[in-house]
């Protein structure tokens, strides 16, 4: 995932400051990052100094200062851009697809069990992702829906 233009991205919607982003990248399942929090601050700077945001310090009364990232028209060309780029091939990146390559050095009962427990692994998942979509969304966060003609 690029984090560059994946704040971008985000920036599109709304202003947001760097704790914001922090925040929907860790609660996303969709936007894997493994990143750590520098990585956005950085960036942050780096697309400040490319004039691709903008930044406005809001001054809070009982807490410090905050910094408040808009995307400028040349990000958002910069977004477009990216958007209309070829697409990068999915890496694949799952253990436990990994885990089965060599899984014949299991006896079959073993692997049986690796498999029940990776079902239910992935049935907690599936009841975490349902529970969530049940909540409300913030306004302008859900994709809009795309019309295939």
């Amino acid at each position: 995932m690029s984090l560059y233009h994946a704040i971008l991205g985000f920036l599109s919607r709304q202003p947001l400051t760097g704790y914001d982003l922090k925040k929907l990248f860790a609660d996303s399942d969709l936007l894997y990052w493994s990143g750590n929090n520098n990585q956005i601050y950085r960036t942050l700077v780096q697309l400040h100094q490319e004039q691709l945001v903008t930044v406005t310090v809001e001054h809070q009364a009982d807490k410090p200062s905050r910094k408040v990232y808009s995307i400028t028209g040349p990000g958002r060309e910069a977004l477009r851009l990216w958007l209309l780029s070829p697409p990068e091939l999915p890496q694949l990146r799952q253990p436990m697809l990994i885990r089965l390559l060599w899984s014949e050095l299991l006896a079959p009962a073993e692997l049986d069990g690796v498999l029940a427990a990776y079902a239910e692994e992935l049935r907690v998942k599936q009841l975490m992702l349902q529970t969530q979509a049940g909540r409300s969304a913030p306004a302008g966060w859900l994709p809009q829906q795309v019309n295939a003609h």
